[in-house]
This record gives structure tokens, sequence and C-alpha cells, in this order.
């Protein structure tokens, strides 16, 4: 459940610092707009997750959360009319995978110095 709770928190400032960035209030009604695809999304990644039984803190897992994270907040923004502009799905895709996938490769390459282990990429 924490791992959880680290990709949801992520997800969540990913949708306010984009808020911000357009000079739209970070948290708020037009938040809940923002971040509810992502969310979802994030959601059927962490379903897969788990129905793969796949450690929440791997790579692999940072995969899947990644990938579903963002098509399904796409195809959820594109349903419910909200914009997609390519520019957006660059940044989306970017600043999404930096967050879900790499916090995983930190987390697990400072396991890996502190117990004096090799890190792979598995």
């Amino acid at each position: 459940m924490f791992v959880f709770a680290i990709d949801l928190l992520l997800v969540l400032a990913f949708c306010a610092i984009g808020r911000a960035s357009h000079e739209e209030p970070a948290l708020g009604a037009g938040f809940v707009e923002t971040a509810w695809p992502f969310v979802v999304g994030l959601a059927g990644g962490w379903a897969l997750i788990l129905v793969r039984r796949l450690r929440p803190d791997t790579l692999a897992a940072g995969g899947v959360a990644f990938a579903v994270t963002v098509t399904g907040g796409m195809l959820l923004r594109a349903l419910s009319g909200q914009g997609t502009a390519v520019a957006f799905v660059i940044v989306a895709v970017l600043t999404l995978l930096v967050q879900l996938v790499g916090w995983r490769l930190a987390w697990r390459a400072a396991r890996a110095l502190r117990g004096g282990r090799r890190v792979s990429a598995r």
C-alpha cells in the first residue's frame, strides 16, 4: 500500500504542477477534473500489477503503472472532452515516466549501494 501511495502522490503532484504552470489554481474543482483520468489510469495499472503479482517496487511494476496511467489517462481525457494536445501528451509521458519509474530506479540504486550490491536493470 505504501508504494501505491507514492505513485498516487506523484500523479497528483503532476496534475497540480501542470495546472499551476498554466496559472490555474493548483487545487480545487478544476484540479479534480484534471486529475481524475490519471488517477483512474493509475488504479487500472495497479489492478494489473496485482493481477500479475508483480512486486510493487520493481521497475516492471513501475513500467506497468506508467504505461496504464498515461494511456488510460489520455483516453479518459479524450472521452471526457479534455485536451490531449501533442505537447501535453509529450510532457505527460516524460514526467510520469520519470516519476513512476524513476523513483523505483532511485530506490533500487539506493538499496544496492547500502547493501554493497550492484544495480541490475531487473
